[in-house]
């Protein structure tokens, strides 16, 4: 069980994650929508610390952290249990595929480079790319880095895998490769918080569904309950908004 309570998160006294509190089964995929700025991405920083949240307790299976007193000893040790697929990818632009998946598991599980290699090695196989492990991002497609991307955050065999709007920096003929990676992912049981504007692909791929506005909760529930019986107008609006703007494309 992963329970997340009272996060809150402000930029320049906005405040941008407004008293979340959430929890998550193992094994869930719960998925964040809402419109942009509803502050689903920070929410997710805030979980794995790359945003120092301003207040909120997070109990990771067991292993309890207050963000008010964080600790970089306990930030490590979020780390080690959480990994997190980024927009636009971050992978090191001057190592390999390979290296790229490799490097948390040196730096942040202390592993040996041997050990290291086997791991990334068989990632990267399960994410269909061992023919180009040895290639350097610039000769990988967007789906490509993705992909080498979701494999980096798998290595680390996190608890929690946070998903950040995995599709949105991918040109349209590449969203699918990724998709079907992250799907594959989740029927394996890892449990996942996932941000994304793929509606189709939220229904069909997560166990619980949270819509964000301005920071807060609006409403959760299954994919079913959510999408075809909404209980907050703002929802309601929020979904009719999205599927006409696919209906005009």
């Amino acid at each position: 069980m992963i329970r997340i309570k009272h996060l809150s998160k402000s930029f320049h006294k906005n405040l941008i994650v407004d008293d979340v509190s959430l929890d998550i089964e193992r094994g869930e995929v719960v998925a964040l929508i809402g419109s942009s700025g509803a502050g689903k991405s920070t929410f997710l920083r805030a979980l794995n610390c790359l945003e120092r949240a301003d207040r909120g307790e997070l109990d990771l299976d067991g292993f309890k952290v207050d963000f008010t007193a964080i600790t970089n000893k306990q930030i490590l040790q979020l780390r080690q249990q959480t990994a997190m697929v980024f927009q636009q990818f971050n992978l090191f632009q001057q190592r390999t595929a390979l290296d790229n998946v490799k490097e948390g598991l040196k730096i942040v599980k202390k592993m040996s480079d041997s050990e290291a290699t086997a791991i990334a090695t068989k990632q990267l196989e399960q994410v269909g790319l061992s023919h180009r492990m040895h290639y350097y991002p610039k000769h990988l497609s967007g789906g490509q880095q993705q992909r080498v991307g979701i494999a980096r955050a798998l290595a680390m065999q996190p608890k929690l895998l946070l998903v950040d709007e995995p599709t949105s920096a991918l040109d349209p003929e590449l969203v699918g490769e990724v998709l079907q990676t992250i799907k594959k992912t989740a029927a394996s049981g890892q449990t996942m918080i996932l941000v994304s504007h793929e509606m189709s692909f939220v229904y069909e791929v997560a166990s619980k569904v949270v819509f964000l506005e301005q920071g807060k909760i609006i409403e959760e529930g299954t994919p079913d309950d959510v999408f075809n019986r909404p209980q907050s107008k703002r929802t309601e609006a929020f979904l009719q908004s999205y599927f006409r703007g696919k209906e005009g494309n």
